[in-house]
């Protein structure tokens, strides 16, 4: 099939869900009141509460949740078939993906700008709070940990991309300090900062800067006393810590919406790539038996979660973003229009790893089997090449679309990285407020503790030789992220039912993920007791327990709520006018 026809029907699919379900979900669910307070305007300090305009919003959120997910899942998951990945992608956004990240968005900004899981503990009970923390703090660190070697591992194979990477900060606290500081107005400083963003990307290809394997930074002569992958991860870690500090318009926010524009340009040349070349699919539309890999069901729902459904975007959403909301009515734009924007870009790994290849047999060859098709570098490798091969195609230089895709990968892993960071900074003062730990409230010591384990995660030693721990739990990840999806949605159900409002739209996909995901999880624990892998089977089942007592919860207070209803006019923001726990930094 010509992947022309795929991608039109792919983005009438997303306008589609846009303007017509997002808006029946804005006014006749959630009825969004664009004159109810919000957290970023009744508790703005300055640091991580700020109004901010709803396109510099939109760009952090979407630069925040699109890292290097979305196109490694989908260019593995592209191994059983283009069909079943394609539908995932595209109509697992618009039903399920896009409106888990709205609700919990709408969730957050009705409860103090609070996470999903400290909401949990008023909606779902008291009990569900420590479990549903410890699962988001997992979450939160591993991902950490594992960018941190992905964007160490990218710098050292992309090294033209480390200018302009290192350059972008210095310009995004410069645009910041333009935006919030100076009568300078959003478009002067978005061209200003474009200008200087593509003149460092163009500097850094001509210029690459490497750290050689005895940490040496070839450049300036800076001896660091660690391998390269080594000094990149120490550095990186170093860096997310300052970046979850700073007050979130200094270099946070700019920076995520200046790497927004790197990404609609990337996307931008990838679908005029695909329009002008025309290509045709040459994967197999459906491939059940694949040597070494697990069943298409659930695994498919589980390898594909950035692009789809992820349970990390409701941690974003609920943690960054509801503090900058400045307008409840924004929630539909930024949460189901930034996953909207998300699953395009998976839908253009899809393209890329299935009719980026020139015959049948040159993509066997490279997904013949799941082993040959897993590795990192194969995932990474497959979206670069075909994206590169169809925008050479547009008169640009195949070499020089392989350094701006990679750029793209390196850019979006770093935005992840470092809201993550916040992100872990915000879950332990939370953790610290509900367990009277104040200690945790302060921020330089939540962020400290969040970037130090994702470090521990990054460098310590696993089982086998060259792994890390974190390499070693990231089997892990996948089921992890999607039962917190799983508990997102039960907490969203229970919020309607308490309000006699309609809830088919998130408790069905509440059913399917709830299944879908214990499933995987059970699966992947009775794979890991044949492996003799303890230290998975521990930690996963754990995990799994501390799931299935939340999904108890969750359906003892569903239980409750059809027989005690809330009157129906509580749809509105609460407590707004109450202190924040999280503490200025």
């Amino acid at each position: 099939m010509n992947a022309i026809i795929i991608v039109a029907a792919g983005f009438v699919i997303y306008l589609l869900g846009y303007f017509i379900y997002a808006r029946y979900l804005s006014k006749r669910i959630f009825k969004l009141d664009p004159n109810a307070p919000v957290p970023s305007r009744t508790m703005e300090d300055g640091i991580d509460f700020v109004p901010t305009n709803r396109y510099v919003l939109f760009g952090h959120h979407f630069a925040s949740i699109a890292g290097a997910a979305p196109i490694v899942g989908p260019a593995l998951a592209v191994i059983w078939g283009w069909v079943p990945a394609l539908l995932w992608v595209v109509l697992g956004a618009v039903l399920m993906g896009c409106v888990h990240d709205m609700s919990a968005l709408v969730l957050s900004v009705r409860h103090k700008a609070r996470s999903i899981g400290d909401i949990a503990g008023d909606i779902v009970g008291k009990k569900a709070v420590t479990a549903y923390m410890v699962i988001m703090f997992f979450v939160v660190v591993l991902l950490m940990a594992i960018f941190l070697r992905l964007i160490a591992g990218l710098l050292i194979r992309y090294p033209e991309v480390v200018f302009p990477a290192a350059a972008l900060v210095v310009i995004a606290l410069g645009i910041g300090l333009l935006m919030y500081r100076t009568k300078v107005g959003l478009a002067p400083a978005s061209i200003v900062g474009i200008i200087l963003m593509l003149l460092s990307v163009w500097w850094g290809t001509g210029h690459p800067y490497a750290l050689a394997e005895e940490g040496m930074l070839k450049s300036t002569e800076i001896q660091l006393g660690f391998n390269a992958m080594g000094g990149w991860i120490i550095l990186l870690a170093i860096y997310s810590f300052l970046a979850s500090v700073l007050p979130v318009w200094l270099l946070l926010q700019p920076r995520d919406y200046l790497e927004s524009f790197k990404l609609y340009a990337g996307l931008g040349l990838l679908f005029a790539g695909i329009i002008v070349t025309g290509p045709t699919i040459v994967a197999p539309a459906v491939r059940v038996a694949v040597e070494g890999a697990p069943p298409i069901w659930p695994f498919l729902f589980v390898t594909i979660a950035c692009g789809a459904l992820t349970g990390f975007h409701s941690l974003v959403a609920s943690g960054t973003t509801s503090k900058q909301l400045a307008n409840e009515k924004d929630a539909a734009f930024v949460g189901y229009g930034g996953m909207a924007a998300e699953s395009a870009l998976a839908l253009g790994a899809v393209i890329a790893c299935t009719a980026g290849f020139a015959t049948r047999d040159a993509w066997m060859a490279h997904y013949e089997t799941w082993g040959s098709a897993a590795g990192l570098w194969q995932k990474v490798g497959a979206f670069v090449d075909g994206s590169a091969y169809f925008i050479s195609n547009l008169g640009i230089p195949e070499n020089l679309g392989k350094t701006f895709m990679g750029l793209i990968i390196v850019a979006f892993a770093l935005t992840t990285l470092d809201s993550a960071c916040r992100l872990g900074r915000y879950i332990l003062a939370e953790f610290g407020s509900q367990h009277r730990m104040s200690f945790l409230k302060d921020g330089y010591v939540g962020a400290g503790i969040a970037a130090s384990v994702a470090l521990l995660l990054a460098v310590m030693p696993g089982v086998k030789e060259g792994q890390s721990v974190g390499q070693l739990l990231w089997p892990l990840f996948g089921t992890t992220n999607q039962l917190l999806a799983a508990l997102v949605f039960a907490t969203v159900t229970i919020y309607l039912v308490k309000r006699k409002t309609p809830h088919w739209f998130i408790s069905i996909p509440l059913v399917f993920v709830a299944i879908t995901t214990v499933s995987a999880m059970i699966w992947n624990i009775g794979t890991y007791i044949k492996q003799q892998n303890w230290i998975l089977t521990g930690v996963g089942s754990v995990i799994l327990m501390a799931a299935l007592a939340l999904i108890a919860l969750s359906h003892g207070s569903f239980k409750r709520a059809k027989d005690q209803p809330e009157p129906e006019d509580v749809l509105v923001a609460e407590n707004l006018d109450s202190p924040s726990e999280i503490e200025p930094t």
